[in-house]
């Protein structure tokens, strides 16, 4: 096959995988126009369309996914086989990416990530806020972080931090005007801060537990975010009760700025897992950061958000 023939390619998986020319254009380095060309003589070149256009979004053609479902993971695969023979490097490298939520982030990964770095300067990462629960096949990511209940039965996870507990709080100021709940079910009548949650469209159910008895319990309110410290900041601020991981709210509550309630309906949960594909190979950069995020026991101390 020509070489021009496989950049082609290259720039088809990145319109088709982006949905956009702007990002695809973006990500290879290239002119939006230069990438319209490419297509063009790729389609024509085929004698079919892979690609529907409009002035709002692109999407691949039935021939275009077929391409895209048959043609993407053999461009994965060399590119993983690439990334693999680094482990022969004197100095692993390689670019790395990570999805995982701002709290993971904050808490386990960066505080574990800045030594590594450090250590391996040839070594990149990539890390993407996101509380969508990606497909990190599909969207190309190496790893992701889920709490341990989160993460798929295919995929191989590592524990990469200890238990997490939430936390229901709300400021003074708020329980002045309110009462205090006294079951999750009271919740329906408070002023809550909720979590939207992109890959579903809606906002997280607050989740509880007692004697084991599970409940959720969806809650409504005047703010929602997709930022765990965001909403922190709002309850804070006496906007309403908020459901935050209780590492978080720990100093405010000790000094008196937040009011916590329902706490034995909030028992631990089983910690942050990093997650990966079990039929990848990997590379000699993203084993030694899985040895590097490995939880041992150890206790992880965040530095503390703003405003505290």
């Amino acid at each position: 096959m020509a070489r021009a023939n496989v950049n082609d390619l290259i720039a088809f998986l990145a319109v088709a995988r982006e949905r956009s020319f702007t990002r695809a254009a973006a990500k290879l380095g290239v002119s939006q126009s230069a990438l319209s060309h490419t297509m063009r003589q790729l389609e024509e070149r085929l004698g079919v369309r892979l690609l529907t256009r409009t002035t709002r979004s692109v999407s691949p053609t039935e021939a275009g996914e077929r391409l895209l479902q048959n043609i993407g993971p053999r461009f994965d695969e060399i590119e993983a086989e690439l990334e693999a023979v680094t482990v022969f490097r004197e100095k692993p490298g390689g670019t790395i990416r990570i999805t995982a939520g701002d709290h993971a982030a904050e808490t386990i990964l960066w505080p574990k990530l800045e030594p590594f770095l450090r250590g391996y300067p040839d070594i990149k990462v990539e890390m993407v806020i996101d509380y969508g629960l990606s497909d990190i096949v599909a969207e190309r990511y190496d790893a992701g972080i889920r709490f341990g209940e989160q993460v798929a039965k295919d995929m191989i996870s590592v524990r990469i931090g200890p238990d997490v507990r939430f936390a229901v709080v709300a400021a003074k100021s708020y329980f002045a005007r309110h009462a205090r709940p006294e079951t999750p079910q009271d919740l329906v009548r408070h002023t809550c801060i909720n979590m939207r949650l992109p890959t579903y469209g809606g906002m997280w159910a607050w989740e509880f537990e007692k004697d084991g008895h599970e409940l959720k319990v969806r809650v409504d309110g005047q703010l929602s975010f997709n930022n765990i410290f965001q909403i922190l900041k709002a309850s804070l601020s006496g906007y309403g009760l908020a459901y935050v991981p209780e590492d978080i709210a720990r100093t405010h509550i000790a000094k008196g700025r937040l009011i916590r309630v329902l706490e034995d309906w909030c028992p631990p949960w089983s910690g942050y897992h990093l997650y990966y594909p079990s039929r990848r190979q990997h590379s000699a950069a993203f084993v030694l950061l899985i040895d590097a995020l490995r939880y041992r026991g150890e206790r992880v101390t965040p530095a503390p958000p703003n405003g505290s």
